[in-house]
């Protein structure tokens, strides 16, 4: 059997038949692995980006970040995020712990905990 075939093989396997034989599988959970190795040497300030028209309405602005690649900072420009309903995008940054620099993936916060530092809705 090849990929592709087992694939589809699997992704049935783990559905959900339902009465009307439709195929429901599980919803995919957005995961995120951060290696917190530090960087020692802080990220240059952010850069100016000047904010797009938005594609459609209630798209949230993720503004652009430094990324460390290898041995150095790299700029992530901004970009437009699909909505999601009931939550807030809080950006990417770079927390400073000791010596080093550690960098935060960007993540939706339940508008209930908007006020730990919520994302901007452009």
């Amino acid at each position: 059997m090849n990929l592709k075939k087992s694939l589809v093989a699997a992704t049935i396997a783990a559905g959900v038949i339902g009465a009307a034989g439709a195929v429901a599988t599980p919803a995919l959970a957005d995961l995120r692995v951060n290696v917190g190795i530090g960087v020692p040497v802080a990220p240059p300030a952010a850069l100016y980006e000047p904010v797009p028209p938005a594609p459609a309405y209630g798209y949230v602005w993720a503004p652009g970040y430094w990324a460390w690649n290898y041995n150095r900072y790299i700029w992530v420009r901004g970009r437009y995020i699909a909505p999601r309903p009931g939550y807030a995008w809080v950006p990417e940054r770079w927390d400073h712990r000791g010596d080093r620099f550690h960098f935060v993936a960007g993540n939706w916060r339940h508008e209930a905990r908007r006020d730990h530092g919520g994302g901007r809705h452009r």
